[in-house]
């Protein structure tokens, strides 16, 4: 803060301060606020350039679908059946866009490295979390969701460690379905009667999963005896 003198300061030629003033007591203190107003602006206005630059259509789907994971989490501790169609809803569409932003990164040329970390991250995300809420609430096992948990971590893994990367096979997309379905029937307010085929939908997405994981890790393993 600097005192400015016991008088104002001489305008200038268009009548305005030469600085921005407040009146403290007798004295005239420069004012800050309106210097960190300015600076304030101009970081949002670099942050807002920043996130356009990166945020392409498909990377949008992408965030929109990251989005959905907390209200999805949220509405799954609400025991109206109102708020678990809604659940259901916000997973079946996140999950059911899952190849529109690939297919669009693809058509319009507009693959990023963003994209690259973002896209798998949700797909993982979308399914264990809720997988994790189920085991709380007791409608699933928690070592068959340790099962596909561990299997995800191996081959995120080697995937690290990997130069090139495997395009998905049949198993995986098997996997990708059947995740889908048994997550949707276990969060759906549907009557007792269905607990039974759901959870049979949810051991065949557990070996699905594990198969998948085999399969994907098999080719690496014969080039590497050879």
């Amino acid at each position: 803060m600097t005192l400015v003198g016991w008088a104002s300061r001489p305008p200038r030629k268009d009548g305005r301060d030469a600085h921005p003033t407040r009146k403290k007591g007798n004295y005239l203190i420069d004012d800050p606020k309106s210097e960190s107003s300015t600076t304030t602006y101009l970081c949002l206005i670099f942050q807002l350039a920043f996130v356009l630059s990166i945020m392409n259509l498909p990377n949008l789907i992408t965030f929109s679908r990251l989005l959905g994971v907390p209200f999805l989490l949220y509405g799954l501790y609400d025991p109206s059946g109102q708020s678990r169609w809604i659940c259901t809803a916000i997973f079946v569409v996140a999950a059911a866009t899952d190849w529109l932003d690939g297919y669009l990164a693809r058509k319009l040329n507009q693959i990023t490295d963003l994209g690259k970390f973002l896209d798998p991250l949700v797909d993982k995300l979308l399914v264990l979390a809720p997988l994790l809420v189920l085991i709380e609430l007791g409608r699933v096992p928690a070592w068959g969701v340790f099962l596909i948990l561990g299997r995800e971590l191996t081959i995120a893994g080697w995937r690290v460690n990997k130069t090139t990367i495997s395009g998905a096979n049949i198993w995986g997309k098997l996997k990708t379905v059947s995740q889908i379905v048994a997550i949707a029937l276990l969060i759906a307010p549907l009557s007792e009667a269905w607990n039974f085929p759901a959870l049979i939908a949810f051991w065949v997405s557990v070996a699905l999963t594990l198969i998948s994981g085999a399969i994907y890790l098999w080719p690496e393993q014969e080039i590497k005896e050879k």
